[in-house]
């Protein structure tokens, strides 16, 4: 796999010399600076790669090149944003980079409802938990006509948690849910979110599906002619959140996606986390129905504590079998004769680094951790698969 590491630009906390130090040859970024739906020009692209090459690194993966929200709506100017969106893809072919990350999920990137939970060793990890995120709908954010969405028990539980909460508190979770989208500082308030949601009243799972199947239709195709790979990345987590669609959850709406744009640039960031935060989602099958159309890797682990709460864990000990996958993956590239790019995707917050400013799951030595227990296992997997023994028993 070509190990590569998550940058958020020059404004990141982290710089380039710590990324390059922790052994890793790819850089994988965008242009946050730019506004959603506005044309990524050749110069502004060949700046930030000429930066991450004095730096000894390679631009090799976009995360993200986002869709603007009119797209996923259909309304307003969503035909003028599809054709940038194209020439963004034209743009980015001219300068040799061959993998575009990007998401379908309305409004917010991802959601977690504590950015901090403390592990028994004192280290921080992201987690979410399905009753403080019900408090928050309910009683926090207070959307219309929420109450239809819970049972009376569910509103009665929610209410009990909320009543065990001091005012920091609820005010802590409010700005976790609404965090924003990676890279940015700024919370969303309550009357932005509420606008924004409004503007989703009208659209279900289905006619979401529709919209995206339209945008791929469009691009999908240009990036096949440009021999660029779209790798959408699941919705995080994987079911709705705030009665907002979601279309991007199953191994079901995976097979939707592909049947729907049959071609080999249509094709998946392979999220462990967000898909394995669903039960039910087989992640090795994953691998065996669309293993030709996973483009980009985001590796790591969760641990489901219960029905309502699952977390961030060490990226070998979770619930979603690592090392399977990770054999899988390997036998993947070994057919496909390809390397996947792949980053350690998260990762807990130590010690050393707390206090320090740092985007939630995105601390240098969280990501170094997992990213050596992830090129170890590679590397001990693609041994065995070899017929070697590296290690000597006494």
């Amino acid at each position: 796999m070509e190990q590569t590491m998550r940058w958020f630009g020059p404004n990141d906390a982290i710089a380039l010399r710590d990324i390059r130090q922790c052994g890793v040859t790819g850089i994988v970024t965008a242009l946050h600076e730019i506004p959603v739906g506005e044309i990524w020009t050749v110069d502004a692209i060949k700046e930030r790669q000429e930066i991450v090459r004095k730096a000894g690194m390679e631009w090799t993966v976009i995360e993200s090149l986002p869709v603007h929200e009119d797209i996923k709506k259909a309304n307003g100017n969503y035909l003028q944003y599809i054709e940038n969106y194209k020439i963004s893809l034209r743009n980015v072919a001219e300068c040799g980079i061959k993998v575009v990350t990007y998401n379908f999920m309305p409004i917010l990137d991802w959601v977690r409802t504590n950015h901090a939970f403390e592990n028994p060793d004192g280290s921080k990890a992201l987690l979410y938990n399905q009753i403080a995120f019900n408090y928050f709908d309910l009683y926090l954010l207070k959307r219309p006509n929420v109450e239809n969405d819970y049972s009376e028990e569910e509103k009665q539980i929610a209410l009990d948690y909320g009543n065990q909460l001091s005012q920091a508190e609820k005010d802590l979770l409010f700005k976790n849910v609404l965090l924003g989208l990676p890279g940015s500082k700024i919370n969303f308030t309550a009357e932005q979110i509420l606008a924004l949601l409004d503007n989703y009243k009208h659209i279900d799972n289905n006619k979401l599906r529709e919209n995206l199947i339209y945008f791929l239709s469009e691009v999908a195709p240009v990036a096949e002619e440009l021999e660029v790979k779209l790798a959408i990345h699941p919705d995080d987590p994987p079911f709705s959140v705030m009665g907002l669609p979601r279309i991007v959850c199953t191994e079901a709406d995976l097979k939707k996606i592909f049947k729907a744009v049959p071609i080999n640039a249509n094709g998946l960031c392979y999220c462990t986390g967000s898909l394995g935060a669903d039960p039910n989602n087989d992640l090795e099958k994953i691998i065996d129905d669309f293993g030709d159309r996973i483009h980009f890797l985001h590796l790591r682990n969760v641990a489901r504590d219960s029905t309502t709460v699952f977390r961030e864990s060490e990226h070998l000990n979770g619930d979603n079998p690592m090392e399977s996958i990770m054999e899988k993956l390997i036998l993947l590239m070994q057919k496909r004769n390809l390397s996947l790019p792949m980053r350690p995707d998260h990762g807990f917050l130590h010690s050393i680094e707390d206090g320090k400013e740092q985007y939630p799951g995105y601390s240098l030595v969280g990501r170094l951790k997992g990213l050596a227990e992830l090129r170890g296992l590679e590397m001990g997997i693609s041994y065995k698969l070899k017929g070697y023994a590296p290690f000597c028993s006494l």
